[in-house]
């Protein structure tokens, strides 16, 4: 069995030769596979061991931007080729002892609101529990995924890709563009010209979808010779939304195996993920809760003003619901947007009752203990 073996106690960029933190054509494999070949990839966390036991949140302000999101890989995939579409499987996602969970000034889906402060939350992973010091009587349960993965652009997307995002900036949306500081590789194209991990995009990328745990498939339409697959940011939990933009964060060794569907990329015009699994994405307890609290939000301003079919509106009418009813138990604001992050799950109940489409933010009670 094939693997990437990496030393955690050393940042990517001591250790070039196992990984890579930007998405370019040019960046060199590192392992070459057979269809059908189990291959062993050891990640570090998104913020490349930035963040220990001991941080607080006044380190926050010492964050190297620039090495996230590290990656393990490039892998290349004999037979892969433009038109087809690479299935991965998850075959095991194995997690370290250690996670975390922040909420870091500029970042998350209530980055804007300043009755929310910075605050650091460590996480113990034990017996498939995550629990912490700063959220006592909190068991959070564990089911990990791989918050990212995916396979090389083109130059052509890397390209067009970038206009694109740059457009957002200019419309004075939030989006990072190649910057070659803290860049791995440190130097040529990659650096100066590779794209920045933060988005998903066509060929994969910081999904964070919760539901890729073990045994899941993901379909990626490849887009370059070998299909060069890479994958990182591990995470032991997480709610739906992700709200505060991390989740129960944490290093992880991912085993996976390749399988090359030839050209049906290509013959039905895939040219966005997809997965599918063929049971319950986790134990039935944690993917079905049994017992929970929603809160359901909607596009309304909170001077009362309709802003119809604003699907961002309502999401963050339900998020600030359930931090409210999280407040009327006795969390603090802080504690209230981590426990959203990491196990409320945010449902889309409707989109067809004009003007005010429903969210439900969905706390499941079994993690209270």
């Amino acid at each position: 069995m094939k693997s990437i073996e990496i030393d955690r106690s050393k940042q990517l960029r001591d250790e070039p030769e196992t990984g890579h933190n930007r998405w370019h054509p040019d960046i060199t494999p590192l392992l070459e596979v057979e269809e059908g070949e189990e291959v062993v990839l050891e990640t570090r966390d998104a913020l490349d061991g930035q963040f220990k036991d001991s941080t607080t949140p006044e380190d926050f302000a010492n964050i190297e931007v620039g090495l996230i999101h590290p990656l393990t890989g490039p892998v290349f995939v004999k037979g892969a080729e433009p038109g087809d579409l690479l299935e991965t499987e998850f075959v095991e996602i194995r997690p370290v002892k250690f996670a975390w969970t922040a909420i870091i000034p500029g970042f998350g889906f209530l980055r804007d609101r300043d009755d929310i402060a910075p605050f650091f939350v460590p996480w113990t992973l034990e017996n498939n529990f995550a629990t912490s010091p700063a959220l006592p009587g909190v068991r959070i349960p564990g089911a990990p995924f791989m918050g990212m993965t995916g396979i090389s652009p083109s130059h052509a997307q890397v390209a067009e890709w970038k206009i694109r995002e740059d457009r957002v900036i200019e419309a004075g949306g939030v989006a990072l563009p190649p910057d070659a500081e803290g860049a791995v590789p440190a130097e040529g194209s990659a650096a100066s010209a590779g794209l920045r991990t933060l988005p998903p995009r066509e060929v994969g990328g910081n999904f964070d979808v919760k539901q890729l745990t073990k045994g899941s498939k993901l379909l990626l339409p490849v887009a370059v010779d070998g299909a060069l697959f890479s994958t990182g940011d591990g995470h032991f939990a997480q709610g739906d939304g992700e709200v505060c933009v991390s989740a129960v964060e944490m290093g992880a060794t991912a085993v996976v195996r390749f399988k090359v569907l030839k050209g049906e990329a290509k013959r039905h015009n895939i040219n966005r993920p997809r997965f599918t699994r063929d049971d319950y994405w986790a134990d039935p307890q944690i993917a079905m809760p049994r017992r929970f609290t929603a809160t359901m939000g909607m596009p309304i301003r909170p001077d009362g003003e309709n802003e119809g079919e604003n699907l961002t509106l309502a999401c963050r009418d339900a998020v600030l619901g359930m931090i409210d009813l999280l407040g009327e138990r006795g969390w603090t604001r802080e504690q209230a947007y981590v426990i959203c992050s990491v196990a409320v799950d945010l449902r889309i109940s409707n989109v067809v009752d004009v003007p005010n489409f429903v969210v439900s933010a969905l706390l499941p009670e079994d993690i209270f203990v």
